[in-house]
């Protein structure tokens, strides 16, 4: 899941239980639509991408840097307290808000394209919650 900087989630993507996390990070930011905001031509992708150490492969490292975007993934074998902590709970709550939907919490449906449009209606919910909780400032 990518998110922004409220924790608003900007794509989701669905895999399999045996896939690995690092592989798909390419295909998720492709995901992302574009972001209307500032004037100009809407941005594609997001500046930034934080990850935790799963991702920490100078492969995709080099796949973001040529995509314009600037990984800050914390390296293995490093001490905790890289200091993305402060900025990976943004994820970590987007993650523990869809787990408010029991539907998401535990998987019960077998077909993928069902559990799929519930995440969808699910970061649908959210968006309008996080929206209008804006709105009434």
């Amino acid at each position: 899941m990518i998110t922004d900087a409220t924790g608003i989630p900007l794509a989701a993507t669905l895999t399999g239980g045996n896939r690995n996390d690092v592989t798909q990070l390419i295909p998720l930011l492709q995901a992302v639509p574009p972001v209307r905001g500032k004037r100009g031509r809407p941005r594609r992708r997001p500046d930034v991408v934080l990850a935790d150490r799963g991702y920490d492969h100078d492969k995709y490292r080099r796949l973001l840097w040529g995509l314009g975007v600037k990984p800050q993934i914390a390296r293995r074998g490093t001490e905790h307290g890289s200091g993305l902590g402060t900025q990976r709970w943004v994820v970590e709550r987007a993650f523990a808000h869809l787990h408010w939907f029991r539907r998401l919490r535990i998987r019960w449906e077998i077909r993928d394209d069902i559990h799929e449009a519930f995440l969808s209606i699910a970061c649908s919910i959210l968006c309008w919650r996080r929206l209008k909780k804006l709105r009434a400032r």
